[in-house]
């Protein structure tokens, strides 16, 4: 019987013990992890993953100890975006070993355990949220001051494991500024609020284009939508991060904080700032 993974503890007679050994896991790692930030959105394209890597490498360069989880396990891109694509994640007996893509940041993600880097995942329900679970539990984990973890688009079981899993997460939803992502962010924020997670801020992404020749910002996906749906419900605005052509080489690259706009690396340092008071 897989008690470890099962997700319907209140069914069975079996699960009277207490918590299983990987519930006692999951607590003890995340009782030395001081600040934990699920990186959500209503939809994909909004450049959440990279919002979610350029602040785990941020709050590393200002001291912190961070570890960034990528639970998209249908389409991992943290390892794509820190540089770490084809670099297979080692084991110590029953430990699985994170990625350190730096002394003080930790990364894990399920493209480490993949044989090829395009090997496609046709996972259900019951198999990612034992997996999302063991990479809490069987990881071996330093003691963190930050833990993002970075989700999939939408309100589906990565998310909802998450909330479930960690006590004391707070939501960062990252939306672009037109009114097709903000109708799918007002779905995160009501998922927030069905599961009771606070939400400690929304980002505006993509809010402006920053000419390369000119430095000047134009709105092509028009701007301050997701800072008026903040208003409108009550919640902390993070900032706005224009779009700038250097992400994508940045990206590309595995240096996702390189050659930056000073306009963009303001606003992620001020969002950076936010997650720090």
């Amino acid at each position: 019987m897989d008690c470890e993974n099962c997700q319907d503890k209140s069914a069975c007679s079996s699960c009277d013990q207490g918590p299983s050994k990987q519930d006692q896991a999951i607590s003890e790692f995340l009782a030395r992890v001081k600040h934990k930030y699920v990186i959500m959105s209503g939809k994909g394209g909004v450049g959440k993953s990279t919002v979610a890597a350029d602040l785990a490498v941020l709050l590393n360069q200002q001291g912190y100890h961070v570890g960034l989880l990528d639970v998209d396990l249908h389409g991992p891109s943290i390892a794509g975006i820190l540089g770490l694509t084809g670099i297979p994640l080692n084991a110590i007996e029953d430990k699985m070993i994170p990625y350190k893509y730096s002394e003080n940041l930790e990364v894990m993600t399920v493209q480490g355990l993949l044989a090829q880097e395009d090997s496609a995942l046709i996972w259900r329900g019951p198999v990612k949220i034992g997996v999302i679970r063991q990479f809490l539990a069987d990881t071996m984990w330093s003691d963190l001051d930050y833990l993002l973890i970075d989700c999939p688009p939408g309100t589906g079981d990565e998310p909802l494991t998450i909330v479930q899993t960690i006590p004391g997460v707070e939501a960062i939803i990252v939306t672009t500024p037109q009114d097709v992502a903000l109708a799918d962010v007002r779905k995160s924020i009501n998922f927030c609020q069905l599961a009771q997670v606070p939400i400690k801020g929304l980002v505006e992404n993509m809010s402006g284009f920053v000419c390369p020749n000119c430095g000047a910002v134009h709105n092509i996906f028009k701007s301050g939508g997701g800072e008026k749906l903040a208003q409108e419900k009550g919640l902390p605005f993070l900032g706005k991060i224009p779009l700038d052509a250097q992400v994508v080489d940045a990206d590309d690259a595995g240096d996702p904080l390189a050659n930056l706009s000073p306009k963009v690396l303001a606003a992620l340092t001020g969002i950076a700032a936010a997650l720090t008071k």
